[in-house]
């Protein structure tokens, strides 16, 4: 309030010293622009004069059952002295783009991704005069449609007034982290259930289960590599995996960690078996394999598996993707909303968005992100539940 007194005798004054310079002299001053308008001097006054209200009491608070208050934060806006705000817990990084193709979609009706197979496989040998054998095409479609999501959130004007910590004006900031998270959640959920390693993309007729489900280790990660490049396309011959995502959940981070980055590695020799030899070499998996930590697999996975399941993703962004993530084409990015006032200051002039609603006073923010996507190829991915079952 007090700024406000200052500001308003600083302007009249300057008002007054202009007025004593250059009074009949037909001169103009050049002041900052819009200081001199009626409108403007106006609208700083009925400024002053709302917030001096609130400040002495005169203005009802009211207590707003659709949006948050300042009784809803007890401690935040408790009469205590000495307060400090906390830091916000640390952003986890994006995960899925590791795991998934990005795309995107025209609007919100169902969208095909067709895979067209055949023809690729080593040629046939033609004898003198004979006819060339034909080949046939076949085709796989992949559907799924994006969907809008959202939330709102509405404070109170006083709230606003009495947040002198800042605590509440970061809530686009807070959108932003949800829309991430829930990017990295729904990828999640698209190769990771309940109970592990999804039921409907790793299957024994997809052959993209590591043998026997072994713990992660060296020879593990072996055993998966031999998995991943033993798959086909569909006439038979194989796929070329060059780099590969080893996602993993925090609890085998260390472990995953402690492969990827030793000097050297024991490994073994002719598949296993009676026949196989170990020998040491040196750690290729660190030029190769990129670690991703996925921190929703444990709630994805929380009946089993959580913290033992594994899991393999050839790049996506070569050939064709395990996973793809859409976005609506012109929207890729989530949107943050402010409600636009829908009163007008008596003096003129449109309101201030912080000054909030007319009739309640209620200041709302809204964050709209449109997504969705759909498993593709599931030969491009392995996995264990490294429970050794």
């Amino acid at each position: 309030m007090a700024e406000f007194m200052e500001l308003l005798e600083t302007i009249q004054a300057e008002e007054a010293s202009r007025s004593r310079l250059f009074r009949g002299e037909g001169r103009g001053v050049r002041t900052i622009a819009g200081r001199d308008t009626p409108q403007y001097k106006g609208q700083l006054a009925e400024a002053a004069r709302l917030i001096a209200s609130v400040y002495e009491g005169r203005r009802p608070l009211r207590i707003l059952m659709e949006a948050m208050t300042t009784s809803d934060f007890p401690l935040l806006f408790g009469d205590i002295l000495d307060r400090q705000l906390l830091g916000k817990y640390e952003e986890t990084p994006q995960h899925w783009s590791a795991v998934a193709k990005r795309a995107t979609v025209r609007d919100f009706r169902t969208v095909s991704r067709f895979a067209v197979d055949g023809a690729e496989t080593v040629l046939d040998t033609v004898e003198e005069q004979a006819e060339y054998p034909a080949a046939v095409l076949s085709e796989t479609r992949y559907q799924y449609a994006v969907q809008k999501r959202g939330r709102r959130v509405p404070f109170s004007w006083e709230a606003m007034v009495n947040d002198d910590l800042d605590a509440l004006k970061d809530v686009p900031e807070r959108f932003a982290r949800a829309c991430r998270r829930s990017e990295d959640r729904f990828v999640t959920e698209l190769y990771a259930d309940a109970n592990g390693p999804h039921a409907s993309l790793y299957t024994s007729g997809n052959a993209n289960i590591v043998t026997s489900n072994p713990a992660l280790s060296t020879a593990a990660l072996q055993t998966a590599f031999g998995v991943l490049g033993a798959q086909v396309d569909e006439g038979g011959d194989p796929i070329m995996v060059e780099m590969v995502s080893l996602v993993v959940p925090p609890a085998l981070e260390v472990t995953a960690r402690n492969i990827l980055n030793a000097i050297h590695i024991d490994a073994l020799t002719g598949g296993g078996g009676v026949s196989a030899q170990a020998i040491r070499a040196e750690n290729w998996m660190r030029n190769r394999v990129q670690l991703v930590v996925n921190p929703y697999l444990p709630l994805v996975s929380s009946t089993a598996d959580g913290d033992t399941a594994w899991y393999l993703f050839a790049s996506p962004s070569v050939g064709r993707p395990a996973l793809e993530m859409g976005f609506l084409r012109g929207f890729e990015q989530p949107q943050v909303f402010m409600k636009s006032p829908n009163a007008s200051r008596v003096g003129g002039g449109s309101a201030d968005p912080m000054d909030g609603d007319f009739d309640t006073d209620s200041i709302q923010y809204k964050v709209r992100h449109v997504f969705g996507g759909a498993r593709i190829s599931p030969i491009m991915t392995v996995a264990s539940e490294g429970d050794g079952s």
